[in-house]
Parts: C-alpha cells; sequence; structure tokens
C-alpha cells in the first residue's frame, strides 16, 4: 500500500464523505469471513482479506487485496490489486495483481454486472470476488469455457483445474504464514490456527483421492491416472511444508491467547 501515489488535492468533501459513507457500510454487513482495514491519514486506501469459501478449491485460505479510491470515486469503480505472491490460481486473477471483475469494469459484463456510481459499493465488490470469483468450477470463469459445463470434457478439466488451484492456494496460505501483510499478521496466526486440522484432512482427503473442494465425507473419487498422480505428489510436498509452516504458528498462537483477534471488523490504523 506504501508504494501507492499519494491523494490527488482535487478530491472533494463529497468524495470524503462518500468514503466514509463506504466505511459505514462494510462495518454494519461486511460478512464475517471477509475482512478489512482503513486508514485514517488515507482515506483512499484500505486493504481486504477474503477466507475461500468452502466447498470450493480455495477453502479456508486468505486471499488479501489492496484497494484505491480514486479521486473520480464514484464515478469510476475503486482500484483493486490482488497480492497474488506470483501464482495464477484463479482465471480473473493474475499473476501482476490485475483483478478481472465485471463490477470493476475489467472484465466484461452488461446492466446491472457493470459499476453504477449511483448504486454499486465497496462491498459489493468484496462479496462478489468471494462469491463469484473464488467459486466451486473457477475453470468455468474463463469465457471460452462456458460453452463446457456440464459435458464430460469439460468437467474433467474443470477437475484437473481445481487440483492445481488447491495446491496454489495451499502455496498461497505458505506465503501468508511465512510473510502476513502489514496489519494482518495476528488475523493470519488466529485464523490458521483455529483452521489447522480442517487444512490438513484436507490436504490428507485429496492425497487419498477425494474429489477437491468436495466435503471429505463424500465418496465421490478420482480415478487414479497420472493427472492424479502427478496431483498427489505435489500435494504431499506441499502439505509437508504446511504442517511445519502450522507447527510454528500454532507456537504463536499460544503466545497470543488471550489477545482480541486482529481485523475481526472493519477498523481504522493510522
Amino acid at each position: 500500500i506504501s508504494s501507492l501515489p499519494p491523494i490527488c488535492d482535487q478530491t472533494s468533501k463529497d468524495w470524503t464523505k462518500t468514503i466514509q459513507n463506504e466505511w459505514k457500510l462494510l462495518q454494519r454487513d461486511l460478512p464475517g469471513s471477509i475482512y478489512v482495514r482503513v486508514y485514517e491519514d488515507r482515506i483512499d486506501l484500505l486493504r481486504a482479506a477474503i477466507v475461500g469459501p468452502s466447498g470450493t478449491p480455495y477453502h479456508d485460505g486468505l486471499f488479501f487485496f489492496d484497494v484505491r479510491f480514486p479521486p473520480e470515486y464514484p464515478r469510476c469503480p475503486p482500484k483493486v490489486y490482488y497480492h497474488s505472491g506470483g501464482l495464477r490460481l484463479n482465471p480473473n486473477l493474475y499473476e501482476s495483481g490485475k483483478v478481472c471483475l465485471s463490477l470493476l469494469n475489467t472484465w466484461w459484463g452488461s446492466g446491472c454486472e457493470k459499476w453504477s456510481k449511483s448504486n454499486s459499493t465497496m462491498l459489493q465488490v468484496l462479496i462478489s470476488i468471494q462469491g463469484l470469483v473464488l467459486n466451486d468450477k473457477p475453470y468455468f470463469n474463463e469465457p471460452g469455457y462456458k460453452n463446457t459445463v456440464n459435458t464430460p470434457l469439460g468437467e474433467k478439466h474443470s477437475m484437473a483445474y481445481n487440483q492445481t488451484a488447491f495446491v496454489l492456494s495451499c502455496k498461497t496460505m505458505l506465503y501468508s504464514l511465512r510473510k502476513p501483510p502489514k496489519h494482518f499478521e495476528t488475523l493470519v496466526v488466529h485464523h490458521f490456527h483455529e483452521r489447522e486440522r480442517a487444512i490438513l484432512d484436507a490436504c490428507s482427503a485429496y492425497a487419498s483421492g477425494i474429489v477437491v473442494g468436495s466435503s471429505v465425507r463424500d465418496s465421490a473419487k478420482y480415478a487414479c491416472d497420472k493427472c492424479f498422480a502427478g496431483f498427489k505428489k505435489s500435494l504431499d510436498a506441499h502439505t509437508e511444508l504446511l504442517a511445519k509452516e502450522l507447527v510454528k504458528n500454532r507456537a504463536q498462537a499460544l503466545e497470543l491467547k488471550g489477545d482480541t483477534p486482529a481485523a475481526d471488523e472493519i477498523a481504522s490504523t493510522s
């Protein structure tokens, strides 16, 4: 965030009031699985952490985004940057940090799908990223693949994509554990301490053949082909690394025991 440009001198009281209203909306309606930090001395900036939804290859992961409200806001949408770590784990989230979403006018769309200065909000952007981008079958986020939904070939490719996405999500977890984004250090510790068992159980289940994104109790399994063998090898390696980092994280969590988790709701920091 510190590398972003300073607030433009042309911003107005209306601009400031609009952003303060965004803060109030976030504070009131933000889901429990999305966390936001705002900055009182840089009201044009905020940082968000989104928990990957259950039933998707992103479950239990933490995904971080930086947001800047340009001087033209809300006539144009906010600028959103994804902390990718150089990984492409979703068709809409680029290694460069670009977020492709119709609500941000960075993806095709029409009507209410596009940004509206009168009706669109930052809250909608965050919820859309969580629900529409980090979904259960991200392979079909690519427009060219939508016509293969529910076809044998399309579903096969989708399952393979989910395998890759989960491994990359595990890599993202490692990055967050080793170097959590500023002002979210305590959130990272508490989140991964709370979800440690669920994450490792899922890794074990997926390595045994359970379909990625499904409940570990489901009976749906992959065919034991070369594709699965490669996935299992990669997953086993990352599970071992994750387990080690989670042990370290557990020790940190015990040190912090009794503290209030950071960023459990919208908060301001200077």
